[in-house]
């Protein structure tokens, strides 16, 4: 019997497939796989959720008129030029929907997040990676890779997995060079980990080049990754783009008002701000007392080269309820990813590492 067949291409796709954090008959687990905040959320943005719960026979905000106005006044940007998403990753399927199609290519760096490819597939463009230099991306090889069927580009500063990231004047300079024609996304879930003075997260861009756009997302600093939220800041001719093609009530209410109050909680976000900082240090020079190498990393995380017994090392570990990255999706098999947690978090890893 013939049955319905998706378009061309869909079963190509390899899913994409989140960090492990579940493991039978172990209770106190260590989940430092997919990068989430180990502090949890901040407490006025549970006690604004638990609040909002009273109305859930309520249809949202579609707009979400109170958090653009909130994340405006904060970030001093024109809540206009704002749109909220199910997360970062609706809006970079949004636009990426929007703005590229079959014959289309969409430009990414080598290591870049695993659902570039996959949303460019997804509308039947082709995906294209550029070399990277050293884990780090290149500017030079993403604009040699610009092409006239080049529809986008997609990138993540800083990046994930690798935690490297591109500076003011490089950033400045790739939007100087690449075509007017090209939308610019730029990926800017990690910037408030970003302690480098010659960081730019991308505002300062799209006020200047009206074919750039940033996202961010309320998923790490706020640790509100279970509510799907993220947001946009983008033109206004790009942010009218955005609004046709998204569900009318596309962000659901208690996430609307958690991150109205996760914005305000000024304490929390420097709590973990220091808390990254410190763990990400003591990581970084314990894994080398152990013989392995991380890379440079400004995020909440840390790209680990173990070697050919990566995987065995990430299993043996699972074993003990501490859950790290397996990076074979990357084409990095001989790396695993480890997310900053908290002290303690840290410190079983680390002893742990020493008998495996």
């Amino acid at each position: 019997m013939a049955q319905p067949l998706p378009r061309p291409g869909i079963l190509d796709i390899k899913p994409y497939i989140g960090g492990e954090g579940r493991v039978e008959g172990i209770t106190h687990l260590v989940r430092l796989a997919s990068n989430e905040n180990a502090l949890g959320c901040s407490p006025k943005a549970r006690e604004a959720y638990l609040k909002a719960a009273l109305d859930l026979h309520r249809y949202p905000d579609g707009a979400a008129a109170e958090l653009r106005a909130a994340l405006g006044k904060t970030c001093d940007m024109n809540p206009d030029r704002i749109v909220c998403g199910s997360g970062s990753e609706e809006l970079i399927s949004l636009l990426v929907r929007s703005y590229a199609g079959v014959g289309d290519e969409v430009l990414f760096s080598q290591y870049g997040f695993l659902m570039y490819p996959i949303c460019a597939k997804a509308v039947g463009a082709t995906p294209v990676a550029a070399p990277e230099k050293d884990f780090r991306t290149d500017v030079d090889a993403l604009l040699k890779a610009v092409t006239p069927k080049t529809k986008m580009l997609l990138l993540a500063n800083p990046n994930n997995p690798t935690g490297s990231y591109l500076n003011r004047a490089e950033m400045k300079r790739l939007c100087e060079k690449l075509p007017s024609s090209v939308l610019l996304l730029i990926d800017s879930a990690y910037a408030e980990f970003v302690q480098e003075k010659d960081y730019e997260d991308g505002r300062a861009l799209v006020d200047a080049h009206p074919n750039a756009v940033m996202l961010r997302t309320f998923s790490k600093i706020h640790g509100l990754a279970a509510l799907r939220l993220g947001w946009g800041y983008c033109s206004p001719e790009v942010a009218g783009v955005i609004n046709r093609v998204r569900g009318a009530f596309n962000v659901n209410a208690p996430a609307q008002a958690a991150g109205v109050a996760a914005l305000a909680d000024k304490d929390f976000i420097k709590k973990t701000i220091d808390m990254t900082a410190a763990g990400r240090a003591y990581l970084s020079e314990n894994l080398k007392k152990l013989g392995w190498q991380p890379l440079p990393s400004v995020g909440n995380f840390l790209l680990v080269h173990f070697g050919p017994k990566a995987e065995e090392i990430r299993l043996k570990l699972k074993d003990k309820g501490i859950f790290i990255r397996q990076m074979g999706a990357y084409n990095l098999p001989e790396h695993l990813r480890v997310t900053v947690g908290t002290a303690d978090d840290n410190a079983r890893l680390i002893e742990a590492l020493k008998s495996v």
